[in-house]
Protein backbone atom coordinates (compact mmCIF):
# COMPACT_ATOMS: atom_id res chain seq x y z
CA UNK A 1 0.00 0.00 0.00
CA UNK A 2 1.43 3.34 -1.03
CA UNK A 3 0.98 6.23 1.53
CA UNK A 4 0.44 9.77 0.46
CA UNK A 5 3.58 11.72 1.45
CA UNK A 6 1.48 14.90 1.81
CA UNK A 7 -0.25 13.45 4.85
CA UNK A 8 1.92 13.56 8.00
CA UNK A 9 1.39 11.33 10.93
CA UNK A 10 0.05 12.99 14.12
CA UNK A 11 2.36 12.84 17.11
CA UNK A 12 1.32 13.44 20.77
CA UNK A 13 3.28 14.79 23.78
CA UNK A 14 5.31 12.44 25.82
CA UNK A 15 4.75 12.09 29.57
CA UNK A 16 8.02 13.89 30.31
CA UNK A 17 7.01 16.84 28.14
CA UNK A 18 3.66 17.10 29.90
CA UNK A 19 5.32 17.01 33.32
CA UNK A 20 7.83 19.67 32.31
CA UNK A 21 5.02 21.90 30.99
CA UNK A 22 3.04 21.47 34.23
CA UNK A 23 6.15 22.28 36.32
CA UNK A 24 6.85 25.45 34.31
CA UNK A 25 3.20 26.52 34.59
CA UNK A 26 3.24 25.91 38.37
CA UNK A 27 6.44 27.91 38.75
CA UNK A 28 5.09 30.84 36.75
CA UNK A 29 1.81 30.72 38.72
CA UNK A 30 3.71 30.77 42.02
CA UNK A 31 5.79 33.76 40.91
CA UNK A 32 2.70 35.62 39.73
CA UNK A 33 0.83 34.86 42.98
CA UNK A 34 3.80 35.99 45.08
CA UNK A 35 4.09 39.21 43.10
CA UNK A 36 0.35 39.82 43.47
CA UNK A 37 0.49 39.16 47.21
CA UNK A 38 3.42 41.54 47.61
CA UNK A 39 1.55 44.22 45.66
CA UNK A 40 -1.47 43.80 47.95
CA UNK A 41 0.72 44.10 51.06
CA UNK A 42 2.40 47.23 49.71
CA UNK A 43 -0.97 48.75 48.86
CA UNK A 44 -2.31 47.99 52.34
CA UNK A 45 0.81 49.49 53.93
CA UNK A 46 0.46 52.63 51.83
CA UNK A 47 -3.22 52.85 52.74
CA UNK A 48 -2.41 52.54 56.45
CA UNK A 49 0.32 55.17 56.15
CA UNK A 50 -1.98 57.60 54.34
CA UNK A 51 -4.70 57.07 56.94
CA UNK A 52 -2.19 57.65 59.74
CA UNK A 53 -0.99 60.84 58.06
CA UNK A 54 -4.57 62.08 57.72
CA UNK A 55 -5.22 61.36 61.42
CA UNK A 56 -2.11 63.30 62.47
CA UNK A 57 -3.00 66.23 60.21
CA UNK A 58 -6.57 66.26 61.51
CA UNK A 59 -5.43 66.24 65.15
CA UNK A 60 -2.96 69.07 64.59
CA UNK A 61 -5.59 71.04 62.66
CA UNK A 62 -8.07 70.80 65.54
CA UNK A 63 -5.49 71.78 68.18
CA UNK A 64 -4.23 74.63 66.02
CA UNK A 65 -7.75 75.93 65.46
CA UNK A 66 -8.42 75.98 69.21
CA UNK A 67 -5.34 78.09 69.94
CA UNK A 68 -5.86 80.35 66.94
CA UNK A 69 -9.30 81.23 68.33
CA UNK A 70 -8.18 81.51 71.96
CA UNK A 71 -10.58 83.85 73.77
CA UNK A 72 -9.78 85.86 76.96
CA UNK A 73 -12.81 84.52 78.81
CA UNK A 74 -12.21 83.03 82.30
CA UNK A 75 -14.73 80.45 83.55
CA UNK A 76 -16.16 79.75 86.96
CA UNK A 77 -14.85 76.69 88.74
CA UNK A 78 -17.07 73.63 89.00
CA UNK A 79 -18.01 74.59 92.56
CA UNK A 80 -18.56 78.22 91.58
CA UNK A 81 -16.27 79.56 94.31
CA UNK A 82 -13.63 81.12 92.03
CA UNK A 83 -12.65 81.73 88.42
CA UNK A 84 -10.25 79.67 86.33
CA UNK A 85 -8.02 81.38 83.72
CA UNK A 86 -9.08 81.46 80.11
CA UNK A 87 -5.96 79.38 79.41
CA UNK A 88 -4.70 77.08 82.12
CA UNK A 89 -2.23 74.24 82.62
CA UNK A 90 -3.10 73.77 86.30
CA UNK A 91 -2.03 70.29 87.40
CA UNK A 92 -5.03 69.83 89.68
CA UNK A 93 -7.44 70.06 86.73
CA UNK A 94 -6.28 66.68 85.46
CA UNK A 95 -5.76 68.04 81.93
CA UNK A 96 -2.63 68.97 80.02
CA UNK A 97 -4.32 72.24 79.09
CA UNK A 98 -7.73 73.93 79.30
CA UNK A 99 -8.79 76.88 77.19
CA UNK A 100 -11.68 79.04 76.09
CA UNK A 101 -12.01 79.38 72.34
CA UNK A 102 -14.31 81.45 70.18
CA UNK A 103 -15.74 80.80 66.76
CA UNK A 104 -17.75 77.74 67.81
CA UNK A 105 -20.08 77.39 64.84
CA UNK A 106 -23.75 76.77 65.55
CA UNK A 107 -25.41 75.76 62.26
CA UNK A 108 -28.33 74.12 64.09
CA UNK A 109 -28.99 77.32 66.09
CA UNK A 110 -28.82 75.41 69.34
CA UNK A 111 -29.41 77.32 72.61
CA UNK A 112 -25.73 77.92 73.36
CA UNK A 113 -23.04 80.52 72.82
CA UNK A 114 -20.32 80.66 70.21
CA UNK A 115 -17.51 80.23 72.74
CA UNK A 116 -16.44 76.83 73.97
CA UNK A 117 -14.44 75.46 76.88
CA UNK A 118 -12.08 72.73 75.68
CA UNK A 119 -9.34 70.61 77.23
CA UNK A 120 -6.74 68.05 76.21
CA UNK A 121 -5.39 65.02 78.01
CA UNK A 122 -3.31 61.93 77.23
CA UNK A 123 -4.95 58.65 78.26
CA UNK A 124 -3.47 55.21 77.54
CA UNK A 125 -1.36 56.61 74.69
CA UNK A 126 -4.40 58.32 73.16
CA UNK A 127 -4.81 62.07 72.79
CA UNK A 128 -8.33 63.01 73.89
CA UNK A 129 -10.08 66.34 73.35
CA UNK A 130 -12.86 67.32 75.75
CA UNK A 131 -15.40 70.09 75.60
CA UNK A 132 -18.45 71.32 77.46
CA UNK A 133 -21.62 72.79 75.96
CA UNK A 134 -21.52 75.64 78.48
CA UNK A 135 -18.58 77.78 79.58
CA UNK A 136 -19.35 78.01 83.30
CA UNK A 137 -19.97 74.30 83.73
CA UNK A 138 -20.73 72.54 86.99
CA UNK A 139 -20.27 68.97 88.18
CA UNK A 140 -23.63 68.07 86.65
CA UNK A 141 -22.74 69.23 83.13
CA UNK A 142 -21.89 66.52 80.63
CA UNK A 143 -18.34 66.46 79.31
CA UNK A 144 -17.93 65.34 75.70
CA UNK A 145 -14.76 63.52 74.67
CA UNK A 146 -13.33 62.78 71.24
CA UNK A 147 -10.29 60.58 70.56
CA UNK A 148 -7.99 62.49 68.22
CA UNK A 149 -4.93 60.28 67.90
CA UNK A 150 -3.43 57.04 69.18
CA UNK A 151 0.14 55.81 69.65
CA UNK A 152 1.00 59.11 71.34
CA UNK A 153 3.99 59.00 73.65
CA UNK A 154 3.62 62.53 75.02
CA UNK A 155 2.04 65.90 74.32
CA UNK A 156 3.62 69.18 75.43
CA UNK A 157 2.47 72.78 75.21
CA UNK A 158 4.88 75.70 75.48
CA UNK A 159 3.78 79.33 75.76
CA UNK A 160 5.57 82.47 74.63
CA UNK A 161 5.37 85.43 76.97
CA UNK A 162 5.37 89.03 75.81
CA UNK A 163 9.14 89.21 76.33
CA UNK A 164 9.66 86.28 73.93
CA UNK A 165 10.52 83.75 76.63
CA UNK A 166 8.98 80.27 76.39
CA UNK A 167 7.45 78.71 79.51
CA UNK A 168 5.64 75.43 80.23
CA UNK A 169 3.02 76.67 82.71
CA UNK A 170 0.23 79.17 82.07
CA UNK A 171 -0.67 81.68 83.29
CA UNK A 172 2.73 82.87 84.53
CA UNK A 173 2.82 83.69 88.22
CA UNK A 174 0.53 82.51 91.01
CA UNK A 175 -1.78 85.48 91.54
CA UNK A 176 -5.08 84.15 90.16
CA UNK A 177 -7.08 86.82 91.95
CA UNK A 178 -6.01 89.44 89.41
CA UNK A 179 -8.64 89.60 86.60
CA UNK A 180 -5.97 90.62 84.09
CA UNK A 181 -4.00 87.46 84.85
CA UNK A 182 -7.12 85.33 84.35
CA UNK A 183 -7.59 86.84 80.88
CA UNK A 184 -3.91 86.75 79.92
CA UNK A 185 -3.00 85.07 76.62
CA UNK A 186 0.43 84.14 75.26
CA UNK A 187 1.91 85.56 72.08
CA UNK A 188 2.27 82.08 70.62
CA UNK A 189 1.84 78.42 71.53
CA UNK A 190 4.19 75.60 70.61
CA UNK A 191 2.56 72.18 70.27
CA UNK A 192 4.86 69.17 70.54
CA UNK A 193 3.49 65.71 69.78
CA UNK A 194 5.79 62.76 70.34
CA UNK A 195 4.53 59.70 68.43
CA UNK A 196 5.88 56.18 68.63
CA UNK A 197 5.83 55.68 64.85
CA UNK A 198 6.53 59.19 63.54
CA UNK A 199 8.80 60.71 66.15
CA UNK A 200 8.36 64.31 67.27
CA UNK A 201 6.03 66.71 65.48
CA UNK A 202 6.16 70.41 66.38
CA UNK A 203 3.94 73.29 65.36
CA UNK A 204 3.95 76.92 66.50
CA UNK A 205 0.64 78.80 66.51
CA UNK A 206 0.54 82.57 66.74
CA UNK A 207 -2.26 83.72 69.04
CA UNK A 208 -4.36 86.53 67.59
CA UNK A 209 -4.15 89.53 69.96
Amino acid sequence: MIRNPMISRSKGFTLIEVLVAIAIFALLSALAYGSLGQSVLVQEALGDRMERTRDIQRAMRIITRDFLQLAPRPVRSELGDRYNPSLSTAFESGFAVQLTRGGWMNPMTLPRGTQQRAAYRLEDEELIRYHWNVLDYTLSNEIISVRLLDEVQSVTFLFMQQNGEWIEQWPPGNDLTDPSVLRLRPRAVQIVLSLYDEGEITRIVEVVP
